[in-house]
């Protein structure tokens, strides 16, 4: 495996030969067959229009977007902004790879609406709300409760031939961090209804050597790919925080995108932003772009050296 400093020297080589248009070196060049995205809840203020041309800009294949309250999306608004968030997508030649709801289950006030309107839009994907656990209540309830909500979940979406997925959260309440409660929740569920957003950034937080092992549990059900790096931080004698950094400059190993190639993984990948960029109003849009273009250009790397 390639050492860590070499390869971020060599991610910053490539972003700055695609900026300077050197020859031989486009990206285009650096395009894989599995669809590469990112979560647009840092460009929100921009229009719809606006977004997909940055998205294109950026060199992403679509976008994870957010369809909840606050989003880029509203709910009580679906019928009329997806099909103008999709129609956008496609002029620059991009789909809207995964939907970001806060569904739990088809009981909820929009739920269906969503759904449906998705289907007609020819949107395969969307990732669901998640569930942190109660330690005042029996974890075995929760759970059992959790599951029969994914099981109503999964006849709704084969109605609307859709698959909702969960995404695995890191720390010490999210119901999904230690990876087997996920597998249990989903176990016997078909999985083009329900299965993981399976987010490696996560994994490796709670997992650390052991990530390979959860990503072998849940593989089967692994149908859309999160990605995002970090560090471990250590201030003085308190204990160690988690701190979210640009991709290639943390703990997450490349090797995982070989590994999802072994098993013929052809979902959506998309990366996600938790670290923070400097500036304010157009200034901070501007910096997102360029910190996205950077991460897009090391992920296509990965995907293509694994």
């Amino acid at each position: 495996m390639m050492n860590r400093r070499k390869f971020v020297k060599t991610s910053a080589f490539m972003t700055g030969a695609i900026a300077s248009g050197l020859p031989g070196i486009s990206m285009s060049s650096l395009k894989n067959l599995i669809g590469v995205g990112g979560f647009t809840k840092e460009l929100q203020t921009l229009s719809y229009e606006e977004t997909a041309r940055v998205a294109s800009e950026i060199g992403w294949d679509g976008i994870e977007c957010p369809v909840r309250p606050g989003g880029h999306v509203l709910p009580e608004r679906v019928e009329d902004d997806l099909p103008r968030m999709v129609e956008a997508l496609k002029k620059h030649n991009l789909t809207l790879q995964v939907m970001a709801t806060s569904i739990h289950n088809p009981g909820e006030e929009f739920t269906e609406r969503i759904l449906k309107t998705a289907s007609t839009l020819g949107i395969k994907y969307y990732r669901m709300g998640w569930w942190n656990y109660d330690f005042s209540k029996s974890i075995d309830k929760q759970l059992k409760n959790c599951r029969s909500q994914l099981i109503e979940l999964a006849e709704l979406n084969k109605k609307y031939n859709i698959v909702g997925v969960y995404q695995n959260h890191s720390g010490s309440k999210s119901i999904g961090a230690p990876i087997w409660d996920i597998y249990g929740l989903l176990k016997d569920i078909d999985p083009d209804h329900i299965g993981i957003h399976f987010d490696i950034g996560h994994a490796t937080v709670e997992g650390g050597y052991a990530w390979p092992i959860h990503f072998h549990r849940m593989k089967s059900y692994i149908k859309a790919v999160i990605v995002k790096d970090f560090r471990w931080n250590y201030e003085d004698d308190e204990q160690a925080e988690v701190r979210w950094c640009p991709l290639g400059e943390g703990s997450i190993d490349p090797d995982f995108f070989g590994m999802l190639k072994e098993f013929n993984f052809s979902g959506p990948v998309t990366m996600h932003y938790e670290y923070e960029v400097e500036g304010s109003g157009t200034k901070k849009i501007e910096n997102w772009i360029d910190a996205m273009k950077n991460d897009t250009v090391t992920l296509r790397k990965w995907l293509n050296n694994s």
